[in-house]
């Protein structure tokens, strides 16, 4: 008599990720009317909180917190907040709201996100097919030491987008975007071995502006209105404009994809951006 085949154990219910981290973006902008009605003490006691609420060093803080000063007249405030836990993500948004500057500070734009392994990232078989492709001969050491290298720094990449850190830079400018779904450009009714050779071009043209821009793409199919998130941190304001512009051109962008707002920001502590503001 055949044995019953058993389920394998449900995962428990959760809301934290199986990899990777949830993401924030959050602007906000100065509501200038409430600002003045404030007395002194209630802006001291406001400044206090929120610097202490976005430190990203005090106990309890989200895994990775960043601060702008927004340039568009939209916004006033960037945040950028990651965490395994959504909730913990969540506190700093419920934290301002509760402070004494909760109704001086208004939200004006948010995106939700979450990091990922991208599925056009080639596996070490993957890339070393892709260089045979290219005309690579396998016994030719130049293929030998290419995909070592790319083995080597492959799992550095991959925990760079599941859980990254945040470059050095001084600027830093978000924007949301999908793939298109027209007639005649339709990203979705193409093969994957033709997307994957678009954003294999498409990546080309970023690393070679390794140095001077750092990039992370969080996706966001089911959390937010758009399907990808891209944030950009520049060394020079130029470098931002460089890249975005070279980067249209090519077929991945050119013709599957549209792009949603930009705010670019200027990276500064909680203090110094809440000075920034005249808060």
């Amino acid at each position: 008599m055949q044995r019953p085949q058993h389920a394998p154990p449900a995962t428990p219910p959760t809301i934290k990720m199986t990899e990777g981290w949830h993401c924030l973006h959050l602007y906000l902008r100065v509501n200038q009317k409430e600002w003045q009605q404030l007395a002194d003490y209630q802006r001291a006691e406001g400044l206090e909180q929120l610097t202490q609420l976005l430190d990203p060093n005090r106990e309890g803080a989200p895994k990775r917190i960043q601060t702008s000063v927004v340039s568009r007249h939209e916004a006033d405030l960037g945040l950028m907040v990651l965490d395994p836990d959504p909730l913990v993500i969540n506190g700093i948004r419920q934290g301002i709201r509760a402070s004494r500057f909760g109704s001086v500070l208004v939200p004006a734009y948010s995106f939700v996100s979450i990091t990922e392994l991208s599925e056009y990232v080639p596996s070490v078989e993957q890339y070393a097919a892709r260089l045979k492709r290219e005309g690579t001969d396998p016994s030719d050491p130049a293929f030998q030491a290419k995909t070592a290298a790319y083995e080597q720094r492959l799992p550095m990449m991959n925990q760079q987008r599941l859980q990254p850190d945040f470059p050095p830079f001084p600027i830093s400018c978000f924007y949301p975007m999908n793939k298109i779904r027209h007639p005649n450009a339709n990203w979705y009714q193409l093969s994957f071995s033709e997307r994957a050779d678009l954003m294999a071009e498409h990546a080309t043209s970023g690393i070679k502006f390794a140095g001077r821009v750092s990039q992370l793409i969080t996706a966001s199919t089911g959390f937010d209105d758009w399907e990808w998130g891209v944030t950009l941190w520049g060394r020079a304001p130029e470098h931002i404009k460089e890249i975005v512009y070279t980067m249209r051109f090519d077929r991945a962008s050119a013709r599957y994809a549209e792009f949603g707002p930009f705010y670019l920001s200027y990276i500064m502590s909680p203090a110094d951006a809440l000075k920034e503001l005249r808060l």
